[in-house]
């Protein structure tokens, strides 16, 4: 998004709508920057992804390298977070997890963001039967349990890959977000410029685009930093019961799950991944506390 200050008239109404646009993104930075958590959680994940993406590269093990002579090995010079039950180096499979995870966080939260977003200002915006179908659409995913549709649908994606188990954890987030969408745009499409768009013939879907969801813009931003750490931990459970990321991939909900069978034995096939599991979901909800505080007004005035 631009930030520079041009003064361009806008069609629909006569405003300089991106100079107005472009200085609240200014003010919103700018505010959300002087957090301190804000650059804390930054630096957090700048330094996990780097991490996650240098580490196999300087790890002397490969991702399927084995080493027979060491079983349960502590961690040492030569296995930097020690070796699991089959020689595997834990190091090597944790930074591939961890890629894994912040990947999976990322597309599943865009993914969840972004149906919210389009089923809610569908709904709010034409009303009648298109907001009845869509919000009991709605309505029947809040009422059927999470764990049970994968129950059942996951015998028939198994070997699908874990693109598609993104797009069914997207499939199971979205709905809140939806109503609250929903809301907005009822209230949204009584404005003066989306009225104005109305008469002049813009079509409908350009003014849902173009004028609607841009203008809550806020919530969206934060509703996708939730998601983020959302989607991790609810990837975390889904592997610790089977249902997640399946061999040879890994993510560090299913190295959790493999290590919680021995964590009080031998400590270090659960702990490191575990520990970078709450590092980047406590990375993420610092990011999007500070941009909530920033985008809402009611905090900066008791601030």
């Amino acid at each position: 998004m631009s930030m520079s200050a041009e003064r361009v008239e806008d069609p629909v109404g006569g405003e300089d709508t991106r100079t107005r646009v472009s200085g609240r993104w200014s003010a919103v930075l700018n505010e959300a920057l002087r957090a301190r958590r804000v650059l804390v959680g930054i630096a957090i994940i700048v330094g996990l992804v780097l991490l996650a993406w240098v580490g196999p590269l300087i790890s002397p093990w490969e991702f399927a390298e084995r080493d027979f002579s060491a079983f349960r090995s502590p961690p040492s010079l030569d296995h930097w977070f020690g070796t699991g039950s089959t020689g595997r180096d834990i190091f090597t499979l944790t930074m591939v997890g961890l890629q894994k995870s912040i990947i999976i966080g990322m597309l599943a939260a865009v993914i969840t963001t972004a149906l919210a977003a389009v089923v809610g200002a569908f709904a709010g915006y034409f009303l009648g039967v298109t907001d009845k179908v869509l919000m009991w659409i709605t309505d029947l995913f809040l009422v059927l349990p999470s764990f049970l549709i994968l129950a059942i649908l996951y015998p028939a994606l198994r070997g699908s890959g874990w693109l598609v188990f993104v797009i069914l954890l997207a499939g199971l987030m979205w709905m809140v977000t939806a109503k609250m969408v929903r809301g907005m745009t009822i209230s949204l499409k009584e404005r003066e410029y989306v009225l104005a768009a109305r008469y002049m013939g813009v079509p409908h879907y350009k003014i849902i685009f173009r004028h609607i969801l841009p203008n809550m813009s806020s919530l969206l931003i934060v509703d996708a930093t939730i998601n983020v750490s959302s989607a991790i931990i609810l990837e975390t459970a889904l592997s610790y019961f089977g249902f997640g990321v399946q061999p040879p991939d890994v993510s560090l909900g299913s190295l959790i799950a493999d290590g919680s069978k021995e964590a009080l034995a031998f400590p270090w096939t659960f702990w490191f991944c575990t520990g970078l599991l709450v590092l980047l979901v406590l990375a993420v909800n610092l990011i999007g506390d500070g941009l909530r505080d920033a985008l809402d007004p009611q905090t900066k005035r008791r601030s």
